[in-house]
């Protein structure tokens, strides 16, 4: 357990008249000192109800998005035990943001960077990612029942083989994934000065746990919310191909810190397509799918959570990989991503197997899915 150290005296109340509002840390040398100290925003009406809002902590403004931190913070820690050698080859899965993390842990500490991801993933990330000097790997097919995200990871198993020396960061076990996300946390504590409800996309689990196991330390209420996609097992619902990326997983992530949730949300591609529009015309606030899901769940608990909770949703990355997809009209249109706007509420289900999910929905009651599926265990009898 990190302990914390004494943080500076924070805003009693930030003023939302004010949409921004930055703490800036000294400045670092070199290309990893551009990673962190991420501004705020006061996002409010039209995406909450007139006089209500939440605090959007806007991880784009890093130079890859969130996932810099865990890429670098993995890098550095298998360097600093001995698993990651000198010019050893960096081998990982990725759907696309922790690519650029670690293309960015590749340049500053000087590895070779090896990324595996599937045809899902856009064109202009597969430029970026080597532009940026990494080796883009892309399985054909995806697994018969893991889908491609496990076909994506035997991949990586393979060249792990092909490459003596060569390491895999594991986003989706490695401990170092959560621990990377002190700073953010401290970060936010710093900028808001007290938190009640933090709202999280859910992928590997290594924001939501990592964030949250921090700051209830300082807020022990704290309340997480996370929020998944439809079509993702990750809180016990059955696999299914997935539009949205970034989010949501075909394997279980042993970082989901599930007994940290309060309560958990699946999203559907065109509710957070609707959401993140609305974002942008009206906040100049822009990201991917995350964002569009996490704003959706963040607005509605404006609105159904008393006066003077003080609501913080953490927006993983910005635009640019999305504008082919997300910001397309036609794209858009060939999906049915524009046909209806969200409903004003989810629906609400007591198990998170009770039924297969399609829409917006909540739940409750969140559980390790393995234990739902274990024989014996009070959550199978139920």
């Amino acid at each position: 357990m990190h302990s914390l150290p004494t943080l500076p005296t924070p805003p009693v109340s930030p003023d939302p008249t004010h949409p921004t509002h930055r703490t800036p840390g000294p400045p670092a040398p070199g290309m990893s000192g551009l990673v962190g100290n991420t501004p705020v925003l006061y996002i409010s009406a039209p995406l909450t109800p007139p006089g209500r809002g939440f605090w959007a902590k806007l991880e784009g403004r890093n130079p890859g998005g969130i996932k810099d931190r865990p890429g670098l913070h993995m890098v550095e820690r298998a360097r600093a035990r001995g698993a990651l050698r000198p010019g050893g080859r960096i081998i990982e899965s990725t759907s696309g943001t922790l690519g650029l993390g670690l293309a960015l842990a590749g340049m500053v500490y000087g590895h070779p960077v090896t990324l595996v991801t599937d045809p899902g993933l856009e064109p202009s990330m597969t430029r970026l990612l080597t532009a940026y000097g990494a080796r883009v790997d892309v399985v054909p097919e995806p697994h018969p029942s893991g889908g491609w995200q496990q076909a994506r990871r035997d991949r990586v198993a393979r060249l792990l083989a092909e490459h003596p020396g060569s390491w895999c960061p594991d986003q989706y076990h490695n401990p170092d994934n959560t621990a990377a996300y002190l700073p953010l946390a401290l970060e936010l504590a710093s900028q808001l000065g007290h938190i009640d409800v933090l709202v999280c996309s859910v992928g590997t689990g290594g924001h939501s746990a990592g964030i949250s196991r921090v700051l209830r330390q300082l807020y022990p209420e704290l309340r997480l919310v996370g929020v998944d996609t439809i079509g993702s097992t990750i809180f016990g619902q059955p696999a299914r191909p997935r539009l949205m990326r970034g989010l949501g997983s075909s394997i279980y992530p042993r970082n989901v810190a599930y007994d940290q949730f309060s309560e958990v949300h699946w999203v559907a591609p065109g509710e957070a397509v609707h959401t993140c529009r609305r974002l942008a015309a009206s906040h100049y606030a822009t990201g991917g799918w995350s964002v569009g899901a996490v704003a959706l769940v963040a607005g509605w608990l404006c609105r159904t959570e008393p006066p003077g909770t003080r609501i913080a949703a953490v927006f993983p990355d910005g635009p640019q990989r999305y504008l082919e997809t997300v910001y397309d009209d036609a794209y858009c249109a060939a999906h049915g991503l524009l046909d209806a706007p969200p409903a004003d509420g989810p629906q609400t289900v007591v198990r998170m197997d009770e039924k297969e999910v399609t829409a917006w929905s909540r739940c409750a009651a969140v559980v390790d899915p393995l234990t739902l599926r274990a024989p014996g265990t009070k959550e199978a009898g139920r």
